[in-house]
């Protein structure tokens, strides 16, 4: 009930983008359910065919129901990017914390390799992988994961750096509490609205480098109903039914405005540097 109150009171634009979010959500767990027609079900007779009564967004090439493989599609859409945003912030939350909070040589050394991943052309580095060893789509998880952590270290260190000179921290030091208690109990839950933000980032970046992979062919196995998969599937048949890259690009750049408007929200409502506990 208190989230929904403090929503309500939320500009419009977010609670617009938290609505739509949630309909998306709904689609990635129940999307099999919802959808018209089973994505998979090819039929000729029908291919490249305009909105209709039947099918509200037309269908493909192979006559396949556009809006199923749409509404089918969110789940593996939103899978790659909810476990790099996941990995990404675990890990990446811990790391910033600990260097910011410890400084000295393990400072160093984060900031280090943090600077060097920075220096790597991330979604270069993710292709000529891809092409080397294979692996596929969750390989791509797995390297887009590590790439983006600097990002979040960085942003954690700095939100921790900000923490760890106030009073509080002096003072839970002063009566001998361990550096984890401290981090764990004091620290973290000051600086969530930092980690959640690069959450909802990060996701957005995961969202958009995956789908990329996709559009490529080098993402979401074939056959699989994938936005960015879609989306590459209908740049050749714009002029007969454009439904079938507009209506994936569509929810690509709508999922990503939303999580950004959500992340930034949140960030800016929630960050205290002087407010502690």
């Amino acid at each position: 009930m208190a989230a929904i109150t403090i929503l309500r009171r939320a500009p419009l634009m977010v609670r617009l983008a938290t609505g739509f979010l949630l309909l998306v959500a709904v689609l990635a767990l129940a999307g099999p359910w919802l959808a018209p027609y089973d994505p998979t079900v090819q039929d000729l007779l029908l291919s490249v065919s305009g909105p209709s009564g039947a099918h509200w967004l037309g269908t493909d090439q192979l006559g396949a129901d556009v809006l199923s493989q749409v509404i089918v599609g969110a789940r593996t859409a939103l899978a790659g990017p909810l476990v790099v945003a996941l990995g990404t912030v675990i890990v990446g939350a811990a790391l910033g914390m600990l260097a910011g909070y410890r400084g000295g040589w393990i400072d160093t050394l984060l900031n280090r390799l943090a600077d060097l991943m920075y220096a790597l052309p991330g979604l270069l580095v993710i292709i000529v992988l891809i092409g080397v060893l294979g692996g596929g789509y969750w390989f791509a998880v797995l390297v887009l994961t590590v790439l983006s952590l600097p990002s979040e270290i960085r942003l954690c260190r700095s939100a921790t750096l900000a923490q760890a000179r106030l009073p509080y921290i002096d003072a839970a030091r002063t009566l001998g509490l361990p550096p984890a208690r401290i981090m764990a109990r004091h620290v973290l839950p000051n600086i969530m609205p930092t980690v959640i933000a690069t959450f909802l980032l990060d996701f957005v970046t995961a969202l958009i480098g995956l789908s990329g992979l996709s559009y490529l062919g080098l993402g979401a196995p074939p056959g699989t109903p994938d936005w960015g998969t879609l989306l590459q599937s209908g740049q050749n048949l714009l002029a007969d039914n454009p439904w079938i890259s507009l209506a994936p690009g569509a929810m690509i750049a709508l999922t990503a405005t939303s999580f950004t408007l959500l992340g930034d929200w949140i960030y800016d409502r929630y960050s205290t540097d002087g407010d502690q506990r």
